[in-house]
């Protein structure tokens, strides 16, 4: 979910260093990402962010639609992963990133003081992630997976966790759901990978899913929404400091992302698809808008982006079985709020 029509890889050593994060670094890097007093005219009014090769966000199909209103965007460069774009979000190098919601309770539980505003992805039935398998693989059980190799786009991340999830629910201890091994595998290798055999299970999404599917011989074993329903897993984070000293560019801000989720659900994917296409086109990146001819849905569940309880409480939970977060910690509504997102109200 997010990040956010779809992940990117990163190693695990980038993850891990991004959770070493210190609290320090927060505190020095968000003075440059932060305006004067809480007035309207002394709020930063350009925020700056990063972006996808060949995606557009929806903060910037929400600016091209207008509904930023006097907040403009400035693109600094592309993202490599949602815990760096979060990541750079809480150092002050950029007004807001987007990652797993899991990756936002880490850099938390790191002391970061961020607050997550809108959901920026999801799973439904047209935007989801599947753990393949081949055609003919005996593999049709979570027993099955144990001693077997399962490629994904990160370690410790979105797809780790509902591995665990689904292991869990299937009645596997933790001893046995521990012998089976997830592996990092890049998005555009994992179908040679799995059709070669070197691993037993692939995770595949968006454009590669569907290209994968299409050119038969793989079935999925679960999916995420199978498994959990449609839900929203990543949201767009800001700073507490920037939150409270720039309140209606926050607001502004989240209420365009909103009206531009409901936009995208509201209008049919033809025009959806072109209008983001002519979006990169005008940008002038030279980018290749191939895979823009596949999107379905941004994938959020709920109502313009509102973040329920729900969306964080099943990571706390994840990440406190795991021993990465002390349980009890947080509660869900510490790490995020709703009351900068306008839309439906009034």
């Amino acid at each position: 979910m997010p990040a956010s029509l779809a992940s990117t890889s990163t190693s695990r050593r980038q993850f891990l260093t991004l959770l070493g994060i210190s609290a320090a670094a927060v505190s020095c890097g968000t003075a440059t990402a932060t305006g004067g007093g809480s007035g309207s005219g002394s709020q930063v009014k350009t925020l700056k962010y990063q972006g996808s090769v060949g995606v557009v966000t929806l903060p910037e199909l929400a600016a091209d639609l207008g509904y930023l209103e006097d907040v403009e965007l400035e693109w600094i460069g592309n993202t490599t992963s949602g815990p760096q774009d979060i990541q750079t979000a809480a150092t002050g190098q950029t007004h807001f990133g987007s990652a797993f919601n899991g990756a936002v309770i880490k850099l938390a539980a790191r002391k970061a003081p961020i607050k997550a505003v809108i959901s920026s992805y999801g799973s439904d039935r047209y935007s989801y992630a599947g753990y393949f398998v081949l055609e003919d693989s005996p593999i049709r059980s979570a027993r099955d997976l144990i001693g077997k190799k399962v490629g994904m786009n990160t370690l410790g991340a979105h797809y780790q966790a509902l591995l665990d999830t689904y292991l869990a629910r299937n009645g596997l201890s933790k001893a046995d759901a521990a012998r089976v091994e997830p592996l990092v595998v890049p998005p555009v290798n994992t179908e040679q990978a799995l059709r070669a055999q070197q691993i037993e299970v692939g995770v595949l999404t968006g454009i590669l899913r569907d290209k994968a599917v299409a050119s038969g011989g793989i079935r999925p074993l679960f999916t995420d929404v199978e498994l959990l329903g449609p839900f929203s897993a990543g949201t767009y984070i800001m700073t507490e400091r920037f939150i409270e000293q720039n309140p209606d560019t926050v607001r502004t801000f989240v209420t365009g992302v909103a009206k531009a989720i409901e936009w995208s659900r509201g209008t049919p994917r033809e025009e959806v698809v072109a209008r983001m296409t002519e979006i990169v086109r005008k940008r002038g990146r030279n980018e290749d808008t191939t895979a823009l001819q596949y999107w379905r849905s941004f994938g959020i569940a709920e109502t313009g982006g509102r973040i329920p309880d729900k969306e964080f409480q099943l990571w706390l939970d994840w990440l406190g079985e795991r021993g990465e977060i002390t349980k009890g910690r947080f509660k869900p509504s510490d790490l995020y709020t709703n009351e900068f997102n306008g839309y439906g109200k009034g």
